[in-house]
């Protein structure tokens, strides 16, 4: 069943301002190229601070960052869990105070070692992007992860095959090929990385249409219909999980998962934007319109 309208943005963050928080988030007008094809990328990450994200850790208040977990390192924003004496299930999100609809995300990442005393096996460099999460405000205490589609982010871990930027569903579903699917984690097509080399990995979100991966500048997982549905989330709010309710849009979430990862590179492609041509600062990579955003010189 459908969520009715009035609850969507109690789940994803006021979403009646999406285009108010999004302008926000966006280049003024005065400092947006002309040129129609020229991309205007916004970094989501400042080096300095974690301005802009808020800290959500199972077993704590959102805004609490346990043991200093997410900080900034040389200029990198640096998940570290040296102030953990056991991992004890205390998995965390780093979550971006911004919403957004129609966008790619970018993140260049590696891992660190070691992973933190009692982190799973499985948690091994092991760690996520999250597109069309909830905030971290609508989470409740004991919750571990985000309702959101999660973008698995896999180093080798040692292995001979161990693909990133697979898909994994925390209380969500997805469709492929005209079907629902409900199998929690699916593989993407990428190559294996060792853990400790750079990486890029690409998310274009398109609403409640389109998600298609990237890894290193090459497509290798795309589904479509994100939406409320199923488990593998631990104590959510009731009346946030409405099973069945699409994801048309939501935050950005960066996991911690007992294995040290840093990200020197968190920047987003605003895909919601001035659709008219006769505008200067009409983009034709835009395929959401946002009429209010034109300027007309």
């Amino acid at each position: 069943m459908a969520v009715p309208s009035s609850l969507r943005p109690l789940l994803f963050g006021l979403a009646g301002l999406l285009v108010l928080v999004l302008g926000a988030c966006s280049s003024s007008p005065d400092d947006v190229s002309t040129d129609p094809q020229q991309e205007e990328w916004t970094a989501l990450f400042n080096g300095t601070d974690l301005e802009g994200w808020t800290p959500k850790i199972t077993g704590q208040a959102p805004g609490t960052n346990k043991g200093n977990t997410f900080r900034v390192e040389d200029g990198m924003l640096t998940v570290r869990y040296d102030g953990y004496e056991q991992f004890n299930g205390q998995f965390g999100h780093l979550v971006s105070d911004t919403a957004f609809s129609h966008y790619v995300v970018a993140a260049e990442y590696r891992f660190l070692e070691p992973q933190a005393p009692g982190g799973p096996d499985w948690a091994t460099e092991n760690s996520g992007i999250m597109v069309h999460s909830q905030t971290a405000g609508t989470m409740t205490r004991n919750q571990d992860f985000p309702i959101s589609i999660e973008v698995q982010l896999l180093g080798s871990a040692g292995q001979e095959t161990r693909p990133t930027a697979n898909l994994c569903t925390p209380g969500t579903h997805v469709v492929m090929a005209d079907t629902l699917t409900t199998t929690h984690c699916i593989n993407s097509s990428s190559a294996t990385y060792p853990g400790a080399e750079w990486v890029r990995t690409e998310v274009r979100v398109l609403g409640d249409s389109l998600i298609r991966h990237r890894v290193n500048g090459e497509p290798v997982l795309e589904y479509t219909a994100p939406q409320i549905g199923g488990g593998m989330v631990a104590n959510p709010d009731s009346s946030i999980k409405q099973d069945g309710a699409p994801l048309t849009s939501g935050h950005i979430a960066l996991q911690s998962e007992s294995h040290p990862v840093q990200f020197r590179t968190v920047e987003v492609l605003n895909l919601r934007g001035c659709t008219d041509p006769d505008a200067s600062n009409y983009k034709d990579y835009y395929v959401a319109s946002a009429p209010s955003r034109c300027v007309y010189e």
